[in-house]
């Protein structure tokens, strides 16, 4: 569950326009979250319009758009990219974007109504970090999706997802994103839409696609085993400084196969939290990296549950 609204991004406070007032900090110091939530009385696109009126937009830094369909039904999230779309212009110091900073109890992930975010990308051509948070389910009506981009300055890419369709996989692996330095898709599960398989990142781990990367999650996964499995023999971990393979259903045969793989010792940190592990695992996951300085995170035990018929069900820690 995501629980709480972002309280950094881009290494700046998040401050939230809509509670401002005339007390406002410098453009340039903040990441201004817009947000039409619960008892905000103006619509998205008025407290948008308003806000880059009041503040100087040619100096703002970072943007973060949380709830957009105010205290009605969810609506899609495609008027409010039409408006990011049209806005670039005035925004030439925008260099972060965070789309969907929305908790559970506002909307479950699955049911963010997104859209094609890939235009919003390509109207900034010196983004910088671009998230979208929401999953690509919604039955036959669409959803999240992404399509192969050609973008010069774009370092940190992350798709925050309980079900990460593989054409958005594929998309990104086919995108040309030469300062790429931070890349995290969060998987998800089949059933709200997250069906990329390890042939869909194959080309990803074969490295050589993006010659800057230096972080790699790939997380949230129900296959989360058969990730470990490839990556533990992936070409790409090399010109790694980190590895994210947290919040999925990691048990000891993926802890077993990345032990197995080429060595890790390398890596700066390697992010395992969320998993299914029996304690030795977690020893012999210890003894082989923390000696090599690897800051290694075997926090939060997942939820197994028996069903008094011999079969366990795990959980991903992020879904609906």
């Amino acid at each position: 569950m995501i629980s709480e609204y972002l309280e950094t991004f881009a290494g700046l406070p998040v401050t939230d326009f809509a509670e401002c007032g005339t007390d406002l900090p410098p453009a340039d110091a903040v990441a201004w979250r817009l947000a039409s939530d619960f008892d905000e009385e103006r619509t998205f696109e008025q407290l948008w319009r308003e806000f880059l009126e009041t503040v100087p937009a040619d100096r703002i830094r970072a943007i973060v758009i949380g709830g957009w369909w105010g205290d009605g039904e969810y609506e899609s999230v495609q008027p409010v990219l039409d408006l990011l779309t049209e806005s670039a212009g005035r925004l030439p110091a925008l260099r972060s974007l965070f789309i969907g900073d929305v908790t559970a109890e506002q909307c479950e992930l699955s049911w963010l109504q997104m859209a094609d975010v890939s235009p919003v990308v390509e109207a900034y051509p010196l983004l910088e970090e671009f998230v979208a948070r929401g999953c690509g389910y919604r039955g036959d009506d669409g959803g999240l999706a992404f399509s192969p981009v050609r973008h010069e300055r774009l370092r940190t890419l992350r798709f925050e997802s309980g079900g990460l369709p593989a054409s958005i996989v594929r998309a990104v692996c086919d995108s040309e994103l030469p300062r790429l330095e931070h890349l995290a898709l969060w998987l998800g599960v089949d059933h709200y839409g997250g069906d990329a398989t390890i042939a869909d990142l194959a080309p990803l781990l074969a490295g050589g696609r993006f010659p800057e990367l230096r972080h790699l999650g790939l997380q949230n996964s129900e296959i989360q085993d058969e990730i470990a499995t490839a990556v533990a023999a992936a070409p790409i971990v090399a010109q790694l400084a980190s590895l994210d393979l947290s919040m999925g259903i990691l048990t000891d045969a993926g802890a077993e196969a990345l032990l197995e793989g080429q060595p890790l010792t390398h890596l700066k940190a390697l992010d395992l939290h969320h998993n299914f592990f029996s304690e030795a695992m977690e020893q012999r996951l210890r003894d082989a990296l923390e000696p090599s300085g690897v800051q290694l995170d075997l926090s939060e035990k997942g939820d197994e549950d028996d069903d008094g018929e011999g079969e366990v069900w795990r959980y991903t820690a992020v879904a609906e």
